[in-house]
């Protein structure tokens, strides 16, 4: 980095991002506000592009953009109200992954029981006893689930 700091561009570029999420996480206070050049571009510090790798990092393992912005803050601000961290937010994710991992290990389950009985109709396939796939039961907790709205 030189002594003036980075372009949008380079700073995009390095962290591996286009400059539209770039500025978007600037609209939203996930990255500081740069310093300006003479000439009124941005010049962002080498902190920026670490900052743009963590926020997809974290994206990748799940956390929204809000939780992100709440990870920053409570990163930014440890000594004031307890907030809580990393440590407890990443173990509500992984209560969360585990519950969706057993979710697919069940339709899998599902899916192969129905290749292997070779099931081609989902009609004639949701009348029949002999189908492996679980369509009473899946309308059964559709019915007592309520509408979605």
């Amino acid at each position: 980095m030189n002594a003036k700091g980075l372009r949008s561009g380079q700073v995009a570029e390095a962290a591996g991002v286009n400059i539209q999420t770039l500025r978007y996480y600037e609209r939203r206070g996930l990255l500081a506000e740069p310093d300006r050049s003479p000439g009124g571009h941005r010049l962002y510090g080498e902190d920026a592009v670490t900052a743009l790798r963590v926020i997809k990092a974290a994206q990748r393992l799940g956390f929204s953009l809000e939780e992100v912005a709440e990870l920053l803050e409570t990163g930014r601000h440890r000594h004031g109200r307890p907030v809580p961290g990393l440590q407890e937010r990443a173990r509500v994710k992984l209560a969360e992954v585990d519950s969706k991992i057993a979710d697919l290990s069940t339709i899998r389950e599902a899916l192969t029981a129905a290749v292997d009985a070779g099931c081609d109709d989902l009609t004639l396939c949701a009348t029949s006893t002999c189908c492996p796939i679980p369509f009473t039961d899946l309308a059964e907790e559709l019915r007592h689930a309520g509408p979605c709205c």
